[in-house]
């Protein structure tokens, strides 16, 4: 039984034909992807195309783990304008619907970020996420999806914090990615404190102060601390790299994904290290 380590699906790329960059994942060993193409756009997914990626999958042996939800460009679920938002939710079930046909049980996704003065719960924009997050919920609860908000380097944690207490875990919960929490002010105990509502993992490195993507151990993120929060988490989905070629010092594409892949080997190992440490409990094989 191999370990789940997954990589994101736009490690050179996140437009475009991903075939080329799928069947080089799987030849480097990884087992799942992170779906990461127009994760930031207003894209919407037809069912010819969400039909190829499982077959791409079924070829290369490969399986999605989530999907990175879009909150748009001209179509955001947390916009102040009704059309704008409407259109934002739409966008977002539609990736909601792609996790439940590609057999992937969690979307992630970005709270806008919001308007100058309206980062408290109780603002408009505020306001327009929750309506947002009530359809939204709905829609993914049905479909056996759950929503995995993800933090930002600017987040104070404000509105997720909210979104925590207005929605079950059984539907909503956190994306942690280290590399963010690493540019921030209280950096990787964001994760300490909220542990219990964890549900995927983006998984990269930095120096501290840019958004880096680099390969985990080539930066400045205490790795050990890191993994010792997930192993006592309910976490169990496994490991997902979010690095990215073009800042790894890697040349060559292969060797990039081979490097990353013994990376997140490592990271599994410490993983399950720092869980067999506390209990017998053992983490999530495919």
């Amino acid at each position: 039984m191999r370990p789940i380590i997954s990589i994101t699906s736009d490690y050179v790329q996140s437009t475009g034909d991903p075939e080329p960059y799928l069947r080089r994942i799987a030849e480097a060993g990884f087992t799942h992807v992170h779906w990461c193409y127009h994760w930031f756009s207003d894209f919407q997914y037809s069912p010819y195309e969400v039909a190829q990626i499982a077959r791409w999958m079924d070829e290369f042996g490969l399986a999605v783990l989530n999907i990175h939800a879009s909150s748009g460009l001209e179509k955001v679920w947390g916009d102040l304008r009704e059309y704008v938002r409407l259109s934002g939710v739409e966008l977002v079930m539609n990736r909601i619907q792609m996790a439940a046909d590609l057999h992937s049980d969690v979307v992630i996704l970005h709270i806008p970020e919001p308007p100058k003065g309206h980062n408290s719960p109780d603002s408009e924009f505020a306001r327009q996420c929750f309506r947002s997050m009530d359809t939204l919920t709905q829609f993914a609860r049905s479909r056996n999806v759950r929503i995995a908000l993800e933090n930002m380097s600017w987040d104070d944690y404000v509105l997720l914090d909210a979104m925590f207490s207005r929605y079950s875990p059984d539907v909503l919960g956190l994306c942690f990615d280290c590399g963010h929490a690493n540019m921030g002010t209280v950096g990787i105990r964001e994760l300490e404190l909220r542990k219990e509502r964890l549900l995927a993992v983006h998984l990269h490195d930095n120096d501290g102060k840019n958004d880096q993507h680099k390969i985990p151990f080539t930066g400045t993120i205490d790795w050990g601390y890191l993994m010792k929060i997930i192993a006592a988490s309910p976490y169990r989905a496994g490991i997902n790299l979010e690095a990215m070629f073009s800042e790894s010092g890697f040349n060559d594409e292969a060797e990039f994904l081979k490097a990353s892949f013994r990376a997140g080997r490592k990271l599994f190992d410490m993983a399950v290290a720092e869980i067999n440490s506390s209990s017998s409990e053992r983490i999530v094989h495919d």
